[in-house]
């Protein structure tokens, strides 16, 4: 995003409660892109790159689709859409005054294919219209154009974006925006008339104005954009063959069936709809294997820290949660648990713990505020919780996946060395960052994560010292959970800081529940542990839910969170905490479903109660079924979307709940 265009959006959304001014939002409309390129489609059909964190390649950065009728453009508008069957397909339906239009729009690897079908065409020279501004390195300025007849091709140094299309191709350059335009009262209408009478301004511009023919018995038009730092030639090739051989809407239908078949599970046995949770995980993840949070709508991070990095908390936590669900049902994502278990051993310090975050298609550092292990001197601003979330995952690995893997086993040894590091004598990890990144202090959710973290490692296939010690460590957190237990509210606190309890309510302390399930298997829960953690969840899951007027229902994420509340005076509802409640609740069920617990019953209904809020059709879900990361009393979605984290949880949920009905419609039998 340009600062021209984040203006502009400032311009535009100011006066509304529901908009944080400057971002580039994508809560409304579909994605396409199953391997290194990532393309909205706007409810309008247009359409726009999040591809730079997967790919290294920024693409196109706005457009704008119509049709030329009579002389005239008529510029699609918002429109009905969704995805074609299980594919990543995004289908548009345009109707306007003298046409009806479907558009496709589909991503191969780094080409992305834009077709349109006109049904109802009412003028024999009907042209559609398309205005592209690219991006090239991430520049709005300093940009040339080179014009081959059948496709232009936009570069500046490294990367060259080239646009061809399926028939006649007519263009010409479109100026950039003008010093005056920026500092408007008003945003710069896109495409604008007129030029600056500068010769070269065609040329020298980001935004190619093109004009293609409808041809065929049904008239269809085509463009191609391909993203490339390569050789020229290969691009303009690439461009050129891929709009010839998809033209045809049939044969792009294909092509994107035959994506989906090879890029995901054909079937979600056990799981009912989980084809829109995998969809959504595959359209964040890079080759590397690793996933960006969410698509990047904060690129001037004016109201986050940004979202289109990999966090290795997110991330493992999404490794575990699909690992759980493939372990259930048999999802066939070996390839994912293997590469997602390359890029943890390739990103590792020399400590042995995790950076705050990445990029995903290398692994190399991004720019982050809690790096503090890769800074000289001591420093809280470090995320243990990160470390022992990719320590969980690892360990887990070894154990049900391979054992023999020596690389995650090197990788698992310093980890926890890593996660000793930050141990105290009273069994709590030191003062660091927390999950949420807003405050620093000693929390019960980075307890939490050390205690599953080192309970893994006791169970993983490894030497008997380093099991010994694991599990040494995890007893050593087990009890230290002590401290942070709140007597006169039946609870855990939030945090121990400056040696005073936090006694807030926090989403995040529903970690405890999986913790302690994977600490039984190495030493068991006491009857007194237990029934603290039926008090916390009781408490926290209760405490947290919010059933404001309007058409949504959840939790928040803890008590009193003023952000990004907008004119909103109640904490805003989270998929990710309404989904967590729901995992918490099953695997407190299963703790207390071993223990022959009389309450396991209440948390499956719990679970299953939270679970269909984040279902697919659920109120929590956004178009096309994805999970937003926040909403508004009002429903309105806000933040990151889709946000990866809450897909994964969902769908472990949701396989771990079929597996209890079908395991307990069996007993009645």
């Amino acid at each position: 995003m340009h600062l021209h265009d984040a203006l502009d959006d400032v311009k535009r959304s100011r006066d509304d409660p529901r908009r944080f001014p400057g971002e580039r939002r994508s809560t409304a409309g579909l994605f396409s892109g199953l391997d290194d390129r990532l393309v909205h489609v706007a409810p309008d059909g247009s359409i726009r790159d999040y591809s730079a964190p997967l790919s290294g390649l920024s693409g196109i950065e706005r457009s704008r689709f119509g049709i030329v009728l009579d002389g005239e453009v008529a510029w699609f508008d918002d429109a009905a859409q969704s995805y074609v069957d299980d594919t990543a397909i995004v289908e548009t339906r345009h109707e306007g005054d003298g046409y009806a239009c479907r558009q496709y729009d589909l991503t191969l690897g780094r080409t992305h294919l834009t077709g349109f079908v006109l049904e109802e065409p009412t003028a024999a020279d009907a042209r559609l219209r398309a205005c592209v501004e690219f991006a090239p390195d991430g520049r709005d300025s300093r940009i040339g154009q080179l014009r081959h007849g059948d496709a232009v091709e936009v570069h500046h140094r490294r990367e060259r974006d080239v646009l061809a299309a399926s028939s006649a191709l007519s263009t010409r350059g479109h100026p950039p925006v003008r010093f005056e335009e920026v500092l408007a009262d008003e945003p710069t209408p896109f495409p604008r008339d007129g030029g600056d009478d500068r010769y070269e301004e065609d040329r020298m511009s980001p935004i190619v104005v093109a004009d293609v023919e409808f041809s065929g018995a049904k008239p269809t038009a085509t463009i191609a954009t391909v993203l490339s730092a390569g050789d020229r030639g290969d691009a303009l090739e690439r461009a050129r063959r891929d709009v010839a051989e998809f033209s045809d809407r049939e044969a792009l239908l294909e092509a994107g069936r035959r994506q989906a078949r090879d890029r995901l599970p054909a079937e979600t046995p056990g799981v009912e709809d989980g084809f829109a949770d995998l969809r959504a995980l595959s359209l964040l993840r890079a080759p590397s294997g690793a996933r960006i949070a969410g698509p990047e709508f904060d690129p001037f991070y004016r109201h986050s820290g940004g979202y289109g990095y990999t966090w290795f908390r997110d991330d493992a936590e999404i490794a575990g949660f699909l690992l759980e669900a493939d372990r259930r049902t048999g999802l066939g994502l070996d390839e994912w648990h293997a590469a997602s278990a390359r890029f943890y051993a390739e990103t590792q310090l020399e400590d042995g713990t995790w950076p705050h975050r990445v990029w995903p298609d290398d692994g190399r550092l991004a720019p982050g505020w809690a790096h503090g292990r890769l800074e000289e001197g001591d420093s809280v601003d470090y995320q243990a919780d990160q470390t022992a979330s990719v320590a969980a995952y690892l360990a887990t690995y070894l154990r049900v996946i391979d054992g023999d893997d020596e690389r995650v086993r090197e990788t698992v040894r310093a980890a926890l060395e890593g996660l000793d590091d930050s141990l105290e004598d009273d069994g709590l990890p030191e003062r660091v960052q927390n999950a949420w990144e807003n405050m620093t202090g000693r929390f019960t959710h980075t307890a939490a994560t050390f205690l599953e973290a080192y309970a893994a490692i006791a169970r993983a296939p490894l030497e008997d010292d380093v099991t010994s010690r694991a599990r040494e460590s995890a007893r050593a957190v087990f009890e230290g959970l002590d401290a942070l237990w709140v007597s006169d509210r039946d609870r855990y606190a939030l945090r121990l800081e400056e040696g005073e309890l936090d006694d807030r309510l926090d989403g995040s302390t529903l970690a405890l529940a999986t913790a302690h399930r994977e600490y039984a298997a190495v030493d068991g829960v006491d009857d007194g542990r237990l029934e603290r953690l039926v008090s916390h969840l009781e408490v926290t899951i209760e405490g947290l839910y919010r059933d404001p007027e309007g058409p949504i229902e959840g939790l928040a994420r803890f008590e009193d969170d003023p952000w990004r509340r907008g004119d909103q005076e109640a904490p805003k509802i989270w998929t990710v905490t309404t989904a967590w409640g729901a995992h918490a609740a099953l695997e407190l069920r299963e703790l207390l479903a071993d223990a022959g617990h009389d309450a396991a019953p209440t948390f499956d209904a719990r679970a299953r109660a939270l679970l269909e809020l984040v279902e697919p059709g659920g109120p929590l879900r956004g178009d096309g079924d994805s999970l937003p990361e926040q909403f508004f009393d009002d429903g309105t979605p806000d933040s990151a979307t889709p946000l990866g984290w809450p897909h994964a949880i969902r769908l472990a949920t949701a396989t771990a709940l079929e597996a209890g009905s079908q395991e307990r419609a069996i007993e009645r039998k």
